[in-house]
């Protein structure tokens, strides 16, 4: 079993059609979503309101067959996100939450992943390190998507402290382009990856290019991708399906866990692994909302042969 751990809200879309959506949402459930479509059990710890919203929250991941485990917020409210969509599905959002999360007590598991909104907003952040330290302490493995947002970032060298601070335990460390831009504005994306596998337990760190594709670093290798050709509705939660995908394809090998093999470790297995997170997360790109595909919408044999194909339906 895969813990995520943080926000879990409402995505209210305002589409450019005028149309309007109120979806359930969230990076780390995305992603713990994500997981359980591909056949990876997972259970989400987040944070959500004693209201018509986080009855939505919940349901939505019994459907999904996701467990949960759920503080209160102090105000009662889920947590709303409000994602704009332009007209080439790109997306921006508003936000309106709390992240103060109690102390969890980390539940036996193979993997621990972290990310999004829970490892940068205070009080909770404080309980996410704190989950952290105690996967840390029983050699779980641990994945960390910083996922930042503009929103959020208050001073840039404070952030960059806190993403290497998760980084350095991390065995797995996935950002985008947008991420590293953020923290150092005009840097080379693969300087930054080289400077993370400097930590302690990193062994790969994953960056995405949105549409350009995305790139794998190991001390001893790296690859490259090119992004899916898709006909794009929207990119609302591309990053979280390309992420689950990630370790979903890991656990299913056996690279993490408590006798793991480790991370792949060669251009062509890592250019394998990156393929087929790269095809999950163009299927989510080419329908509306952050829906990502189950293990049936994937070809068989997945990932192999994931490179540079084109998801399903008319390449764009």
């Amino acid at each position: 079993m895969i813990v995520v751990v943080g926000e879990a809200l409402i995505d209210i879309v305002a589409g450019n059609d005028g149309r309007r959506e109120e979806l359930v949402g969230g990076g780390p459930l995305n992603i713990a979503v994500g997981l359980s479509r591909l056949d990876q059990p997972a259970l989400l710890i987040t944070q959500t309101g004693d209201d018509a919203y986080g009855v939505q929250i919940a349901s939505y991941l019994h459907r999904n067959e996701v467990e949960l485990v759920s503080g209160p917020t102090s105000t009662g409210r889920t947590n709303t996100a409000t994602a704009t969509l332009a007209a080439d599905g790109s997306a921006s959002y508003a936000f309106d939450l709390e992240w103060t999360l109690q102390h969890q007590e980390l539940p036996r598991c193979d993997a621990l992943h972290v990310g999004s909104l829970g490892t940068a907003l205070e009080p909770g952040r404080g309980t996410v390190v704190d989950l952290v330290e105690q996967a840390w302490a029983h050699d779980v493995f641990i994945s960390f998507d910083p996922n930042l947002r503009t929103q959020f970032l208050g001073d840039r060298e404070q952030a960059w402290r806190d993403v290497e601070s998760l980084a350095d335990r991390s065995g797995l460390v996935k950002m985008s382009n947008e991420d590293v831009d953020l923290l150092h504005p005009g840097a080379d994306p693969a300087d930054i990856a080289r400077s993370l596998l400097g930590g302690d337990r990193t062994e790969l760190v994953v960056i995405t290019h949105g549409a350009s594709g995305a790139a794998a670093y190991t001390k001893n290798a790296e690859a490259w991708v090119d992004a899916p050709r898709v006909d794009t509705v929207d990119t609302v939660g591309a990053g979280d399906s390309f992420m689950s995908a990630l370790l979903a394809i890991l656990v299913a090998e056996g690279a993490i866990g408590a006798y793991g093999a480790g991370m792949p470790d060669a251009e062509a297995s890592l250019t394998r692994l990156i393929g087929g997170a790269a095809l999950a997360a163009a299927i989510t790109c080419s329908r509306r909302g952050a829906n990502p595909p189950t293990r049936a919408e994937l070809p068989d044999g997945w990932p192999n042969g994931s490179q540079g194909g084109s998801p399903g339906g008319s390449a764009g």
